[in-house]
């Protein structure tokens, strides 16, 4: 049984309950692909300063993740967008298995490619 579909900041929520019938499940939902077009377009461009440097576009889903792995790991007080949080992202974004979400162009290291896909 659904409750409803909300959609915020580009992001779909849905609640329905879990496949046992018993415990609510939220989900959420999001066109990520504009976004990641947007990263791509942006690799492409020299950024010159370290000042004011974008560094990352994020979906808002994949910030869900990454709250929800957090939780998942004992860490149930982190809330978003808190220093907390925000040294996660950093790290996450230091990780080439998110360089696809990076806007700007690291300098060359061991894992990383000039063209992230």
């Amino acid at each position: 049984m659904d409750y409803g579909d909300v959609v915020m900041g580009g992001v779909l929520i849905r609640t329905h309950f879990d496949n046992n019938g018993r415990d609510l499940a939220v989900e959420h939902v999001q066109d990520v692909e504009p976004i990641l077009e947007w990263n791509r377009q942006s690799r492409r461009d020299e950024q010159h300063g370290d000042w004011g440097r974008h560094v990352a576009r994020i979906p808002n889903v994949i910030y869900v993740r990454w709250l929800n792995e957090e939780h998942a790991r004992g860490n149930v007080a982190l809330r978003m967008f808190t220093p907390e949080f925000d040294l996660i992202v950093q790290k996450k974004l230091g990780d080439p298995e998110w360089a696809y979400l990076r806007t700007d162009r690291p300098k060359l290291r061991a894992g990383w490619s000039a063209e992230v896909s």
